[in-house]
């Protein structure tokens, strides 16, 4: 059968047409996507602007019609980060619901991690032994550990590139960051990993991966192969490589970041705050790498929807 996957993310909107059989790789058949930054489009109460919002409705629309022409049987959508926490969520929605006819549910976080991590499970498969999977979206991170299909711990932290950046760099852009708010935005970062670090060091993980737009592109900065080369090659995110590049990416402006390897422009001023993420995740989780998965929510989200038909 033919689904539709429509993710309304924190920092874009995408819709995923697979061919879906089960027990088989959902196979893409298209893909579109638009910029809506939502995690940045919130107002001093954290309501989502009325820009945002119609922004949000535009794409909702567009993605309709488009899963429409392509055959899709079912369409399922769902909001994550930005939508979740923003005070006028239901609002929002509302409004998305009257003026497409789409019904968007809210993804909670954990849950959110709990289907990445099935996506990356599925991927990877059993001789991974225990996962550690991080994404480090626009609006949150999340960190799921485990020995199955399902974590044993899932988390979601409001550490995402495009929250963080908005609460720290808000002329990210114009020059390279600030060296008081790097430090401050550093400190904040390790101080809520660590508060639970604990339950994911317990469980020792024999294999950690890293899925999102923001990981790969940190990847592909620090040498992973290019997209071209195809998903089955082997990508990873290097503990000591990073370290070497953060102090350079600290230097650069937003525009001097758009210029490097796998870094889309529209997401370049973000890209500091998510490396000071997976900075952190590396160092204080101890890992020495991070696995690229090319599959994530979306997927996992196909996925648990195949296994209950």
């Amino acid at each position: 059968m033919r689904l539709g996957v429509l993710d309304i993310g924190s920092n874009t909107g995408h819709l995923l047409v697979v061919d879906a059989v089960r027990g088989a790789a959902p196979m893409p058949a298209f893909k579109h996507r638009e910029q809506l930054r939502l995690a940045e489009h919130l107002d001093a109460s954290g309501a989502v602007t009325d820009k945002g919002a119609e922004a949000l409705v535009s794409f909702v629309a567009t993605a309709v019609e488009a899963a429409e022409d392509k055959g899709c049987e079912d369409v399922t959508g769902f909001a994550t980060s930005a939508v979740r926490d923003a005070t006028n969520s239901d609002e929002v929605l509302a409004r998305v619901r009257d003026r497409t006819g789409v019904d968007i549910a809210v993804l909670p976080g954990e849950d959110e991690a709990r289907l990445t991590f099935l996506a990356v499970r599925r991927w990877f498969g059993w001789s991974s032994g225990r996962l550690a999977v991080f994404d480090i979206g626009g609006g949150s991170l999340e960190i799921a550990v485990g020995s199955d299909e399902a974590p044993d711990v899932a988390q979601s932290l409001p550490l995402g590139a495009g929250r963080l950046t908005r609460d720290y760099f808000p002329d990210a852009g114009d020059d390279k960051p600030d060296e008081d708010a790097v430090r401050e935005l550093r400190r904040r970062i390790r101080a809520d990993l660590a508060r639970d670090a604990g339950s994911v060091l317990r469980l020792a993980p024999d294999h950690a991966v890293a899925t999102s737009k923001t990981l790969r592109s940190l990847a592909r900065i620090c040498g992973a192969a290019p997209s071209a080369e195809g998903l089955l090659v082997r990508r990873v995110l290097d503990r000591s490589a990073l370290s070497d590049t953060l102090p350079k990416l600290l230097e650069m402006s937003a525009e001097e970041v758009a210029e490097l390897p796998g870094v889309s422009p529209r997401r370049a001023h973000q890209i500091v705050a998510g490396a000071l993420v997976a900075d952190a995740v590396l160092d204080l989780f101890e890992l020495a790498e991070l696995e690229v998965c090319p599959w994530a929510l979306r997927e996992g989200v196909i996925l648990e929807r195949l296994d209950r038909i």
